[in-house]
């Protein structure tokens, strides 16, 4: 006897009302997109297609196969072991970051290759410019220090024709986040991260573990984590909280150099440090971005150098170029 099927709702509500996965995902129109899909899919304990997440290989043909329907990817992988992230999630950053240029440009979102970006550990996946560049036309500069993310995010790049909108830089450094990267008189938009969560290899095992157990109702002792992830893109020292505070003391150094200067931030408890950090440095505007997927909750903080009147100068001189 089979469980009773589940009621899902017609749409994702959580999700940025222009995220094109609001729905439920469409495996034949998938399918179609990436035949290879298809041997991963199949009905679950509810008659209901899916594929089985804990597959890596499974979880990695399906983002190919979201980013070739919907984001004209043609050819997209990474190597084993790299993180694989869901894709729903990560466009709902780009579009809530288009929003904050919009909130200052009469609601209407800037785009188009002069709107740059700044996507701080672009990964091996190079997700966030891959959305963000077929969502608004927007450039990219990815930064990294594992060579071998670069490798992989360039070889992306390269064979989508990306190259001009595109540009992967290594940050030699492991302590600076935008020294060494932003040149003098470089100008961005946004500046993106989604940084990494724990503060240790253990703290991040255990956590895959916690997660594991509880998708699986039993325990797991020894997780494959599902969407991959290096040690570099799960955990550093002091985790989330102190790569966040070090952000904002260095984007200080550079305020003149991005509008918006923006993070992920996974865990509520984490704001408070952040905000006096914010204050400290002397950010002139602060907004707190809430977003939301399945039960899970996290937000994006942003902050501005700026003063109301060098946005109107940045506005005029860069967004209405040309008008």
């Amino acid at each position: 006897m089979h469980p009773k099927k589940k009621e899902h709702p017609a749409e994702k509500t959580k999700l940025h009302t222009r995220n094109k996965h609001r729905e439920r995902y469409d495996f034949k129109e998938l399918i179609a997109a990436c035949p290879d899909l298809e041997q991963y899919v199949s009905l679950n304990i509810y008659k209901d297609e899916s594929i089985d997440f804990f597959n890596p290989e499974a979880v990695r043909t399906l983002n190919f196969a979201l980013l070739k329907r919907y984001y004209g990817i043609d050819h997209w992988n990474i190597p084993a072991g790299y993180l694989c992230p869901p894709i729903p999630g990560r466009a709902d950053y780009i579009h809530h970051v288009a929003d904050l240029l919009g909130a200052n440009n009469y609601g209407k979102t800037p785009s188009g290759p002069k709107i740059r970006c700044l996507d701080i550990g672009v990964g091996a996946n190079c997700i966030y410019p891959l959305i963000g560049h077929a969502e608004y036309g927007w450039s990219f500069v990815g930064t990294e220090t594992d060579p071998v993310a670069i490798r992989s995010a360039q070889e992306i790049i390269e064979q989508n024709a990306l190259t001009d909108s595109i540009e992967i830089r290594l940050q030699t450094d492991p302590e600076s986040i935008f020294q060494n990267i932003i040149q003098k008189d470089e100008l961005f938009e946004l500046s993106i991260c989604n940084p990494p969560f724990h503060s240790s290899a253990e703290e991040a095992n255990a956590g895959a573990v916690r997660k594991l157990s509880n998708l699986k109702k039993e325990r797991i002792n020894d997780p494959v984590l599902n969407f991959g992830g290096k040690s570099n893109e799960l955990w550093c020292k002091g985790g989330e909280e102190e790569f966040a505070l070090n952000m904002v003391h260095q984007s200080w150094k550079h305020s003149m150099s991005c509008y918006w200067y923006t993070t992920l931030i996974s865990k509520q408890s984490h704001l408070k440090s952040i905000y006096i950090e914010l204050d400290a440095a002397g950010a002139k505007e602060v907004k707190t971005i809430q977003m939301g997927q399945g039960n899970k909750s996290s937000r994006i903080v942003a902050w501005s150098f700026l003063s109301p009147e060098q946005k109107k100068e940045w506005k005029k001189t860069r967004w209405d170029e040309g008008k």
